[in-house]
């Protein structure tokens, strides 16, 4: 009992070190972005050209918010190779040995899903769903979009889409450890895809199905991709 209690305060120690570490990095990326923020803000409003001409605000200090939460997202996403870099040495004693050279594998491919992820939400899902929702409108109603809510609504989709298309690499972790197999993946496959509508939904920030099933549809996707995956290990 008091070895297990030993192993578990063990485990916290490590976890608060690999937090640390992880912390440093970003606080270090957030300064680095703010005078950034607002190239990074008409970045983001690029999606929306043709469709929101000008966007609205309604506090004094709205803008500074939304500039600071914008250093925060690409803070985040600047240390993003560090942080994956601190949960691979978290998890790494769970491995075995010949398991343990996957480091640079682990971190190379989280990114580039989570990366792609976010073009995908860039590129396509908030271009289609702000002319799909905005367009619920006709010419009737003239839409008033205020910063904060328009900043909330991409950043929403965005870091949703980094998420979902971590799937496969999910699924080749749990592999490694063996945690799930390709057969346990198939059975439990229509369970997966009901997980998969109610998470779409969680991170949708509106609740239109449209936008759900838009997002919904490129998970169940890459889950049947992590099921070909599982059989590689």
């Amino acid at each position: 009992m008091l070895e297990k209690e030993l192993t578990l305060v063990g485990h916290l120690a490590e976890l608060r070190k690999r937090l640390i570490w992880c912390l440093f990095p970003f606080l270090l990326a957030v300064s680095f972005s703010i005078p950034f923020a607002k190239s990074l803000l008409f970045f983001l409003r690029i999606p929306a050209k043709g469709v929101i001409e000008k966007l609205a605000f309604f506090s004094p200090q709205e803008v500074a918010v939304v500039y600071l939460k914008l250093s925060i997202f690409s803070g985040l996403i600047l240390s993003l190779p560090m942080i994956l870099y601190q949960i691979w040495e978290f998890i790494l004693p769970a491995l075995k040995e010949k398991q343990r050279r996957f480091a640079l594998s682990f971190v190379s491919w989280t990114l580039l899903a989570f990366l792609s992820g976010c073009a995908f939400g860039y590129l396509f899902l908030i271009p289609v769903s702000l002319k799909f929702l905005l367009g619920i409108a006709a010419d009737e109603l003239t839409p008033v979009i205020s910063l904060s809510k328009y900043l909330s609504f991409v950043l929403a989709l965005v870091l949703g889409c980094g998420l979902v298309f971590e799937t496969p690499v999910l699924v080749w972790i749990l592999t490694k450890l063996k945690i799930v197999s390709p057969k346990f993946l198939r059975e439990k496959r229509k369970y997966a895809y009901v997980l998969i509508l109610i998470i779409a939904a969680i991170i949708t920030p509106t609740t239109d199905p449209f936008n759900m099933c838009l997002l919904a549809f490129p998970a169940i996707v890459l889950y049947e991709i992590g099921i070909w995956i599982s059989l590689w290990n």
